[in-house]
């Protein structure tokens, strides 16, 4: 005949902890492996703009970025963003460099198309359509959020690359071009995958889509 052992209060409670820390186990990894969750995505059907005909769409992993353009203050440099944003171009393009609170860049069209990354590269890579003049003379508040075309050293070297900056850089202003700044979405900006020790990432996060509104 087998005797039934009855366990005891504090094989209970040792039973009820193995099993609450499983479950926070479980819960933590799931946290961790998706670092989209908690994270607002933007619906810009549901928004009313101003200037709808200025707002852009960035879609990335986490979601809608929604970005103004000035075209008033830029209007050379926000002309040929639109034009390549409007045509597909940034599509698939990956975010290449990345500083952790400081900034995202993307926007090498030649080197960094998800399937033709160019590890060696990349970030050196251009449109195809020629560099453009700088837009510097205009007084431009380069606040978190704001979006700029990246350029070499020298003036006059705008092309497609551009950045987000994800902290206040006053000395920015007059250094490089301003195209506009983030409406909505800067913390799906902050969860772009980035490096610890390096500016450049190995397997980096992609621009899914990028769209105009209109």
């Amino acid at each position: 005949m087998i005797t039934k052992i009855k366990a005891t209060i504090f094989e209970k409670i040792i039973l009820l902890f193995l099993i609450l820390l499983g479950i926070f186990t479980i819960s933590f990894f799931i946290v961790i492996k998706n670092k989209c969750l908690f994270i607002k995505d933007f619906d810009p059907q549901k928004i009313k703009f101003d200037y709808p005909e200025n707002i852009a769409i960035l879609n990335a992993p986490c979601g809608n970025i929604i970005i103004e353009l000035y075209p008033e203050i830029s209007p050379n440099s926000v002309n040929r963003f639109k034009m390549l944003i409007q045509s597909g171009a940034y599509d698939n393009v990956a975010f290449h460099r990345v500083i952790k609170d400081k900034l995202v860049q993307a926007g090498d069209l030649e080197f960094g198309k998800k399937d033709l990354i160019d590890y060696g590269k990349i970030g050196t890579g251009k449109s195809g359509l020629g560099t453009i003049k700088s837009e510097l003379d205009a007084k431009f508040d380069y606040k978190k959020g704001s979006v700029a075309l990246a350029k070499t050293f020298a003036n006059d070297t705008e092309d497609s690359q551009f950045f987000i900056i994800l902290q206040d850089e006053p000395l920015f202003e007059g250094e490089y071009t301003p195209i506009g700044r983030v409406l909505y979405g800067l913390e799906i900006l902050e969860k772009i995958k980035y490096e610890m020790y390096s500016e450049y990432v190995l397997r980096p996060d992609f621009i899914k889509t990028f769209k105009m509104l209109n």
